[in-house]
């Protein structure tokens, strides 16, 4: 049946149902042209006008008219466009299908203007942003087959150039390129190329990675010809399958590269267009944060921010992983360590189908080249291992944080809150972007969590992450004035289920005397090189009174360090217990802020309690204003800052 779609585009009646190529009614662009046929390349087009009569086999009395239509085509084409012709640019097989048609020439040529325009990429020569985009497409889903082409120096534009710049039509056998382009044409994406030829070489990745021992030359011409296989029957099964790999593909691809289809002719920005330089295919922050927010099927990101650790407490992305780049060169062996957690922490999260869960990985580094090094490394570790759906975010943090900003035009609300994690009190490390915008202390159930995880004590201690009875009702005593009741409400807390709440006979004895305890500066052991993680949070006493604390992390203890309101910057020692010494981690469904760990040993009898330690994981400045009357009454201001509508929640409740 032939071109049908385009058949009717150029019916006398206009009767257009091809509304993609939008030639119904065009007027004749070559009436205004003298017909000169005088390029310096005239020579070279006459004959590729001729070759290609030659080959479609049109009767002596037909061939030379068509020749001339040809010939005067592609000329006026690149007059008006100001293009130099050359081969490379597979004209010739454009108009080739087309030919078939038998077209007056202004309607030639108005069909051929739209599939070069719309359909093709503007620059399809050698070395140019199509082929390195194209790249990227195929690390991201093939990473294997990408790494055989690499190290055989074969680059896409070595063997797709004439796919991309003829969609197909320079190999195919003219009905397969009808019904090819049928339905191509129908689906209005011009983006769609990219995915069709992605199929095609993962559809013959064996045969390709076969090829171990042949020479460059004979796998290129081996890849040129794979079209050429097709058949009207596959059709079907080609587009579906390529409409499956755009759907697992990142949107940043086309969004961030709708300048190379078109007639526009502004010049690409080098930062936007240089590709060859990318590590992995870049996504954009806009889809980061929307992506994970989706119900339906689609594509999510498990985010690995990859900064140092003082600048990923000082501020992170609510659902990110931390993996800090620094340890691949410093520490190998932990690195490793942690890479085997990321990756049991995505599965997991995968299968409680959290929001924090992606089946894609996004590293995020800072955004300043010079300290990005060591994540490039990271990224390259990971595509060395052939592990699919690799991207990186563009403009790392510091786009986060601008992209925060600029969404908020009223000023700083909710959305960055909901957004922006902090682990630590201090904000130095942080750019001039950060300054004065992040002063949060959020609840932090997702930095526990991760921090479990990176720890290696997932298996022991998320397992045992619970809710607990409705809380038994209790009364602040009045006689205690130390510390502030947490929100004015009782108790939430309890050890068990099958407890009632437990007072603190356990650890009273080494709390009593602050005299007997070590003071200490608090950013010095902040930035004690074994502190893995430090968390500002509040200590919550059975009584329900709170104290500004500081949970700081080693790769075996967790210390905390209960701040001094008469010294600031420095704190007591108030606990320090052995990570393995962990029983028992249990949260309530009214305040899943409030943690109580329970630390001890398990033996065949039950668990022997030595100590339990209740935590708020949000990290609240408190002010104690004491009026003297007949009574004393404490008033308590608490202030915090709360997220607001939708957050993670890792911790889940029933």
């Amino acid at each position: 049946q032939g071109l049908e779609l385009i058949s009717k585009a150029i019916e006398i009646d206009n009767k257009c149902d091809f509304a993609a190529l939008n030639v119904c009614g065009k007027g004749d662009s070559l009436s205004s042209w003298d017909g000169s046929l005088d390029l310096p390349e005239q020579e070279l087009i006459h004959s590729c006008s001729q070759q290609l009569v030659d080959e479609l086999g049109f009767s002596e009395e037909e061939a030379e008219e068509v020749r001339s239509d040809v010939e005067s085509i592609i000329t006026f084409y690149c007059k008006s466009r100001t293009v130099t012709f050359s081969p490379r640019l597979s004209w010739t097989y454009v108009l080739k299908p087309l030919l078939l048609l038998r077209l007056q020439r202004s309607d030639l040529y108005n069909c051929f203007y739209a599939v070069v325009n719309k359909y093709t990429p503007r620059e399809c020569v050698l070395n140019s942003t199509s082929f390195h985009l194209f790249r990227l497409l195929l690390q991201y889903h093939e990473p294997e087959l990408c790494s055989f082409l690499d190290t055989k120096k074969i680059t896409p534009d070595c063997y797709c150039i004439s796919w991309l710049g003829s969609l197909f039509s320079s190999h195919c056998l003219p009905e397969v390129t009808q019904c090819l382009w049928d339905l191509y044409l129908q689906q209005s994406d011009a983006f769609l190329v990219f995915f069709l030829m992605l199929v095609i070489l993962v559809n013959t990745k064996d045969s390709i990675m076969a090829q171990e021992v042949a020479s460059k030359d004979d796998i290129i011409k081996t890849l040129e010809e794979f079209p050429s296989l097709l058949e009207t029957e596959d059709m079907d099964d080609l587009f579906s399958l390529a409409q499956h790999y755009q759907s697992k593909t990142p949107l940043s691809l086309r969004k961030m590269n709708q300048n190379l289809f078109g007639s526009s002719l502004v010049a690409l920005k080098e930062e936007d267009s240089d590709l060859s330089q990318a590590l992995c295919l870049p996504v954009s922050v806009p889809e980061i944060l929307q992506a994970n927010q989706l119900q339906q099927d689609g594509v999510r990101f498990f985010v690995v921010d990859c900064r140092p650790a003082e600048q990923y407490n000082a501020g992170h992305l609510a659902t990110a992983f931390h993996l800090d780049s620094d340890l691949m060169l410093q520490n190998p062996s932990e690195f490793a360590l942690s890479v085997k957690s990321l990756l049991e922490t995505q599965k997991q999260s995968l299968e409680s189908g959290s929001i924090a869960s992606g089946e894609h990985l996004c590293f995020m580094g800072s955004g300043r080249e010079e300290e990005d090094m060591y994540m490039n490394m990271v990224l390259a570790h990971f595509l060395q291992k052939n592990k699919e759906y690799v991207s990186i975010a563009k403009g790392g943090f510091m786009a986060l944080q601008q992209h925060l900003v600029d969404i908020n035009v009223d000023g700083l609300d909710s959305s960055y809150l909901n957004w922006i994690v902090s682990t630590s009190g201090s904000h130095n490390s942080l750019s001039s972007v950060d300054v004065g915008l992040i002063s949060i202390h959020p609840s932090n159930h997702l930095s526990l969590y991760l921090l479990l995880q990176q720890l290696n004590v997932k298996e022991k201690m998320i397992s045992f992450i619970e809710n607990t009875s409705t809380p038994v009702d209790r009364h602040v005593s009045s006689s205690n004035h130390v510390g502030n009741p947490y929100r004015g409400v009782k108790p939430v807390f309890s050890i068990g289920d099958e407890e009632e709440y437990d007072t603190d006979e356990i650890d009273s004895s080494s709390m009593s005397d602050d005299d007997r305890k070590e003071v200490v500066n608090i950013q010095t052991w902040i930035n004690k090189p074994d502190v893995k993680h430090h968390i500002p949070c509040n200590e919550v006493k059975e009584t329900g009174h709170m104290f500004p604390s500081h949970l700081l992390v080693t790769a075996t203890h967790m210390y905390c360090l209960r701040e001094m309101a008469s010294r600031k910057g420095f704190a007591y020692i108030q606990s320090r217990q052995a990570l393995n010494s962990v029983v028992k981690i249990t949260s309530k469904k009214k305040h899943p802020e409030l943690i109580t760990f329970k630390f001890g040993t398990n033996s065949s009898s039950g668990a022997e309690i030595s100590a339990v330690e209740r935590f708020s994981s949000q990290h609240t400045h408190t002010h104690t204003h004491t009026h003297t009357h007949t009574h004393t009454h404490t008033h308590t201001h608490t202030h915090t800052h709360r997220e607001r509508g939708p957050h993670v929640v890792l911790f889940q409740h029933a």
